[in-house]
């Protein structure tokens, strides 16, 4: 994939190109007989059969926009043979019935972007049986039930695409689930993605995906939705944009990380939608700065294809839900190529970011998100619930994440080598195996400073106050606990390098670690901890395969006990950076100076 590294998709072309490179792997993987395609032999909870449609199908988040110019693309036949294929009941590979909750509710969607986006390469040439065959199986979401959260969307994009043909749909469908997704709304343009869930990337290529999807196709219909999406969207973009940093990295943070440059997904429809021509030019550089980004990480298995991880191949920090396909809702991103050469978008300057503040707190998601030149840090104030995604604690509940540093997902929660507890506090009584905090019971958010109450056990509450910072922030946990505990407070990762290379400059109470021009470090701000240097097993971080941990360790007796740290993360390798008074307690007042700064708080 060499070519597409050094790609510097600067035209449409360059753009076409990329797709293309993606798209390349997968020429000798139809077969006119199939109606999915197999990539390699990694499992997935909905099973083999149902991964294989999903592959394919997920190829036409690329080509249908590619194919609003009718280009018509090799593989763009391929996919829409397997799509007949698949709908015909007579077929011996025929997809067969659907049922409640089933995973080609979310297939089937691209097919509906299909036929509202490009049908007349993927509708007009079907015979009028073929026609019926699709029509049919489409209407089958109507029948089942979906999850409550995006997935509802799923049956709207569908009947839009049958309306758009002039086929039967079902309004009512479409009404219901789109009144329920209001539900969702918080404000200030965020969403929750369902009615007990989290904010993450989901908001953003997901649900204002879709919902300016539809504002595209039912302006004159449907115009005061369709406004109101658009308004949304402008207040979510003003704020979506503090998620990336300069050199266009999205902040790794919660679920399906696998989907990679789906992050940018949100910008591409909102150029498309025309919600603000103002936006234009900073919405491109964030794009093409971030596909760049991309491009140039080792992100593809040995024939080509995306690989599912991160910035690396990396089964361990998958969902339940990513097959060898899913790494494909990425080519969201690629609806941009929808726009014609002669559009605005094409001829506009990359732009850098617009004004950005270094501290930006979101009341609405409660999350900090802090600047420090390239380098982009968020707080969450963490959540009351959580779901039965895989590793939820290590995608939602640390305490910082990095744009840089990533975070790391546990191999077990036994040793602190394998729980890479990076930003999380973990408890043992025993030194063998950790809890972490997996959702709070109380919560506050303030611009200074936020406070969560947790509970590892019934007779173990852990009160904690972060104060958000860069380079250096602080932590502090009021334990009160009927147990002898072992505490392990974790800092950022840094990736480790051959022996000899990387620079310990730790002391006492202060650990200092550099490596490949970035710097992490802990302090202690009580002197009554243990410094610890936590090598983490391989493949646990999401940026990087090796990496070791600065963390502080305590041993306490049932009772109550204040921990104080403060942690550092910073992209240089200048050790007079660190600087003792940039971080200090003073116990007579609770008043912390931290980078430059005074932040009093009340931890009585």
């Amino acid at each position: 994939m060499n070519k597409i590294m050094n790609n510097p998709l600067k035209t449409r072309n360059d753009v076409i190109e990329a797709l293309n490179e993606l798209l390349e792997p997968f020429n000798d993987k139809f077969d006119d007989k199939l109606t999915g395609i197999e990539l390699i032999a990694t499992g997935v909870g909905y099973g083999g059969k149902t991964a294989s449609i999903e592959t394919m199908l997920r190829l036409l988040w690329g080509l249908v926009p590619l194919e609003v110019n009718q280009i018509n693309h090799p593989q763009s036949k391929r996919v829409l043979k397997g799509i007949i294929n698949g709908t015909n009941p007579d077929h011996e590979q025929y997809w067969g019935e659907l049922t409640d909750f089933d995973q080609l509710i979310v297939e089937m969607s691209a097919i509906g972007y299909m036929l509202l986006l490009s049908p007349e390469v993927f509708w007009n040439p079907l015979t009028e049986k073929e026609k019926t065959n699709l029509v049919q199986y489409l209407h089958k979401v109507n029948k089942v039930e979906a999850h409550d959260c995006n997935w509802l969307f799923f049956a709207v994009l569908i009947n839009l695409g049958l309306k758009n043909v002039g086929r039967s749909y079902d309004q009512d469908v479409i009404t219901k689930n789109l009144n329920r997704i209001e539900d969702y709304y918080i404000g200030d343009g965020w969403y929750k993605d369902g009615p007990d869930a989290h904010i993450d990337y989901y908001v953003a290529f997901a649900i204002h995906f879709y919902s300016l999807i539809y504002s595209i196709a039912m302006e004159k219909e449907d115009p005061k939705r369709c406004k109101l999406y658009k308004e949304r969207a402008k207040l979510f973009s003003d704020k979506f944009v503090y998620w990336f940093s300069k050199e266009g990295q999205g902040i790794p943070y919660g679920r399906s990380m696998t989907y990679r440059f789906s992050q940018v997904a949100f910008f591409t429809v909102y150029i498309l939608a025309e919600v603000d021509s103002k936006d234009i030019g900073w919405m491109k550089g964030v794009m093409l700065r971030h596909l760049r980004y991309w491009f140039k990480q080792p992100i593809f298995n040995g024939d080509g294809t995306l690989s599912v991880g991160y910035t690396y191949p990396n089964l361990h920090m998958s969902e339940n839900y990513n097959s060898p396909g899913s790494p494909y809702w990425s080519l969201k991103s690629f609806l941009i190529l929808a726009l014609p050469e002669n559009h605005l978008f094409w001829a506009t300057i990359e732009s850098p970011f617009p004004d950005l503040k270094e501290i930006y707190n979101d009341s609405k998601t409660e999350q900090s998100i802090i600047r420090d030149g390239k380098h982009v840090v968020m707080f969450p104030n963490g959540y009351r619930h959580m779901d039965e995604h895989t590793h939820t604690a290590a995608k939602y509940e640390k305490f910082a994440y990095s744009t840089h540093f990533g975070f790391s997902v546990s191999r077990s929660n036994v040793s602190l080598s394998e729980g890479a507890f990076d930003s999380m506090l973990a408890l043992s009584e025993d030194g063998e195996y950790y809890r972490v905090k997996r959702k709070v019971v109380e919560k506050e958010f303030h611009d200074e400073y936020f406070y969560m109450k947790w509970q590892p056990w019934k007779d173990v509450t852990v009160n904690t106050w972060i104060i958000p910072g860069l380079p250096w922030h602080i932590r502090i946990h009021k334990i009160i606990s009927a147990r002898d505990l072992k505490l392990t407070d974790g800092g950022f990762a840094i990736e480790s390098i051959p022996k000899g290379k990387l620079l310990d400059l730790s002391k006492e109470y202060e650990c200092y670690l550099e490596s490949n021009e970035k710097s992490v470090g802990a302090i202690d701000l009580l002197n009554d901890g243990v410094i610890e240097s936590v090598t983490a097993n391989s493949n646990t971080n999401i940026l990087h395969p090796n990496t070791i941990i600065p963390s502080i360790t305590h041993h306490k007796k049932p009772g109550e006990h204040l921990l104080i740290h403060g942690f550092y993360g910073a992209l240089n390798k200048n050790v007079d950076s660190y600087k003792e008074n940039v971080v200090y307690y003073n116990e007579n007042n609770h008043k912390f100076h931290l980078n430059g700064k005074i932040v009093k708080i009340n931890i009585e």
